[in-house]
């Protein structure tokens, strides 16, 4: 437990990466991090790292030491990635973070999942998406994510330990880069980002599954439980963004055939 004067040790695992640095960036002030990377060059300007490979259990468990919550991003983060890269990086990875933080006294992990383990409805156009369907990876990497929150739900089940499952969508500086529908309407905006990891550190609730995007009007996966449990307020959208202009497309535009490749 912290009091108003110790604050939260945090380890971001994966702090290299995109949301990794920002929220390097943007944390620091509320908790005292601890910045998990793969190599010291990649360390964020004006940061250090401590090193480990997640698949060798003994590395990560020396991450551990004194920490109270372990925000774990690490891992093969592409659609695309390969039964290989999914085993070393989200499988055995995964379960040494979970392991070692059972180990240590860690009280909370928050994992970061992906919308890619409901992938199939959003092929399929089967929405809305809630986040207690059954889950329906569109990729290995959706799948690694349904096993992480699988062996989460274990975790926290077998050992008391705190889990938050955050079903993240798609992070970007500019919504408005995108194409495809899809993508602008799961949009998770860097302030929001920053947001509703905060209140997953926070909230007084120890499991669940959770979609984590901002306040986007033509979102298709419900954030009420985010918000009810968590309690998340996002508050950008990408239809606010100068430039930016919704067609509105009844039931939600078409997604190709072939989502998530190439997006």
């Amino acid at each position: 437990m912290t009091d108003a004067t110790t604050r939260r040790r945090v380890l971001i695992t994966g702090a290299t990466g995109g949301i990794g640095t920002h929220l390097a960036r943007t944390l620091g002030e509320r908790y005292a991090l601890r910045l998990h990377g793969r190599s010291a060059e990649d360390a964020p300007d004006g940061e250090s790292l401590v090193l480990a490979e997640l698949d060798v259990y003994e590395q990560v468990l020396a991450l551990m030491d004194g920490v109270d919550t372990v925000v774990h991003l690490a891992g093969s983060a592409a659609p695309t990635s390969t039964w290989e890269q999914v085993l070393a990086a989200n499988i055995i990875g995964l379960r040494n973070v979970l392991e070692a933080s059972r180990e240590a006294g860690v009280r909370r992990v928050v994992l970061a999942s992906s919308n890619h383990a409901m992938g199939m409805y959003d092929r399929d156009g089967q929405w809305p998406v809630y986040p207690h369907q059954l889950p329906r990876g569109d990729s290995l990497y959706g799948v690694s994510k349904i096993f992480g929150e699988t062996l989460g739900r274990f975790y926290h089940d077998e050992h008391h330990l705190d889990v938050i499952c955050l079903r993240i969508g798609w992070f970007s500086e500019d919504p408005l880069e995108a194409e495809e529908d899809i993508l602008r309407a799961m949009w998770l905006s860097p302030a929001d980002c920053t947001e509703v990891v905060r209140c997953a550190i926070e909230a007084e609730v120890a499991f669940g599954l959770y979609y984590a995007i901002s306040d986007n009007p033509d979102r298709r996966w419900s954030l009420s439980n985010t918000q009810l449990e968590l309690g998340y307020k996002p508050r950008d959208s990408w239809t606010s963004l100068p430039g930016a202009a919704e067609h509105v497309v009844e039931g939600g535009a078409p997604v190709r055939e072939d989502w998530p490749h190439g997006a």
